[in-house]
């Protein structure tokens, strides 16, 4: 039985969309280095109405999925049942691809994504990053590049979470921390 390696949740929030990229293309880089896993991120921007866009890189969409699976299904029952297998196949197939899109979370929670996506300020895009394998100080030396950045949230232990607030300037502990983090709901 394997172990599991401990994640990590760091959220960043930057004054805007292309400076939020620049910083996902930065964290992949050291993911390519081996300083860090990038098992997901999550890009929330807000725009100045307030309205949020959310963009996902692995959670499965469930129109994409409905979609695939009912293209599958539906070749399947076409083999097997001609066109009324076909309908029928692509139906189930469909309904089930979406469920399970619904289901399955494989990277950042839909707990935490709704929690950033309500946390997030107008006119700012934040990048929350599920990490295992962190080298903090690999982290903290990229974040000097970025020094409009803040750091809104992480699940790093506290000491972690002050040596990436210093290296983005923030003297105030306004980061939420583990210990005095609101948890999402759990259903």
């Amino acid at each position: 039985m394997t172990e599991q390696a401990d994640q990590f949740l760091v959220g960043v929030s930057l004054p805007d969309a292309l400076r939020a990229q620049e910083f996902l293309t930065a964290a992949t880089g050291l993911a390519m280095k081996g300083s860090l896993k990038l098992r997901d991120a999550v890009i929330v921007a807000k725009d100045s109405d307030g309205n949020t866009n959310v963009r996902e890189t692995i959670d499965p969409q469930p129109g994409r999925t409905a979609l695939s699976s009912g293209v599958w299904t539906g070749l399947l029952g076409f083999m097997f049942g001609g066109p009324v297998g076909w309908l029928v196949g692509g139906a189930v197939g469909a309904g089930i691809g979406a469920a399970s899109a619904k289901v399955i979370d494989l990277g950042v929670p839909d707990e935490w994504v709704q929690w950033f996506r309500e946390s997030v300020q107008p006119s700012t895009t934040t990048v929350v990053l599920l990490l295992e394998n962190l080298d903090v100080g690999a982290l903290a030396t990229e974040l000097e590049r970025f020094p409009f950045a803040r750091l809104v949230h992480t699940t790093l232990p506290e000491y972690s979470m002050r040596r990436l607030e210093e290296a983005l300037g923030q003297s105030d502990s306004s980061v939420a921390s583990p210990v005095d983090a609101i948890e999402p709901a759990a259903d």
